[in-house]
């Protein structure tokens, strides 16, 4: 089965790694519009090697989108358009109705699977890549009534031999609870680093003062803004209502602390500790 890849930074090269190490394929062809990443995904043996033209990638068996999603979504039709009747198309991204609309008329939309593996790091490029970033994570398929059988077949195989388990929900559900369970926190973790860079002027006070649970909650800010940008602009239906919910909460918080009333304060935070129970299944699942 040959096998290509359009983007070879952290999410297309952890994935490349793993369908070499798993033996899912054996030939494992890439394409990065940054001539750099491509020169270095090949000194990484990411990829066999690396095209010139994405016209190259036509007649590939598999063919897997793992660049933001505001380019997917513009690159996809043309894809389908180009690519022979064999090739199956896939996807990476974090939001799913705005490229499952993009081509829900397209006469080749059966041989697309709209797929999200939740799985990643702050970091990016060839060189955050490594195998083992999908083990016992989540793969989310979108609208599989809509794909064709032997395409959703391949995909939910390609994923399960790197260690996923399938999850299949519409494309509009998907992006409700991403906007809440992944791009919220991004958002915030954004906001807080904003606000300590705003805030602390003394870089050494910073240092003095921050601790792991600082670190942990502000490591997001460090994800790309050249992805995350349109994730949060893909999802702009969901995204604001869950700004406006936490912003809801963290005026609560600031009422009951001005105020003085740590008994509010308390009934807050304790009602966050039922989150608890969510971490734990999710943890042991």
């Amino acid at each position: 089965m040959n096998v290509s890849i359009i983007g070879l930074g952290l999410i297309g090269g952890s994935l490349a790694l793993s369908l070499r190490q798993k033996g899912f394929t054996k030939s494992i062809t890439g394409y990065d519009r940054n001539p750099v990443h491509g020169t270095r995904a090949l000194e990484l043996g990411i990829v066999d090697q690396v095209v010139n033209s994405i016209e190259e990638l036509s007649d590939t068996d598999l063919l897997i989108l793992a660049i933001p999603v505001d380019y997917s979504s513009a690159l996809l039709p043309k894809l389908l358009n180009m690519v022979s009747s064999k090739t199956i198309i896939t996807d990476v991204g974090s939001t799913k109705s705005g490229i499952c609309q993009n081509v829900k008329d397209h006469p080749r939309r059966v041989q697309y699977v709209a797929a999200h593996p939740i799985a990643g790091t702050e970091f990016t490029g060839p060189d955050a890549a490594f195998d083992g970033l999908f083990d016992q994570k989540r793969l989310i398929i979108c609208d599989p009534d809509l794909s064709r059988p032997d395409a959703l077949e391949l995909v939910q195989k390609m994923y399960e031999s790197v260690g996923m388990k399938v999850v299949f929900m519409g494309s509009e559900e998907h992006d409700l609870h991403a906007a809440y369970v992944s791009h919220l926190s991004h958002i915030i973790s954004f906001t807080l680093g904003l606000t300590v860079l705003d805030i602390e002027k003394d870089r050494e006070q910073i240092f003095n003062l921050a601790s792991s649970g600082f670190a942990s909650t502000a490591r997001l800010a460090k994800s790309s803004s050249e992805m995350w940008a349109p994730i949060f602009q893909q999802n702009s239906n969901h995204l604001p209502k869950a700004i406006d919910q936490f912003i809801n909460y963290l005026s609560q918080f600031r009422d009951a602390i001005e105020s003085n009333d740590p008994d509010k304060t308390k009934a807050l935070m304790n009602e966050a500790n039922k989150i608890r129970k969510i971490l734990k299944e999710i943890d042991g699942q």
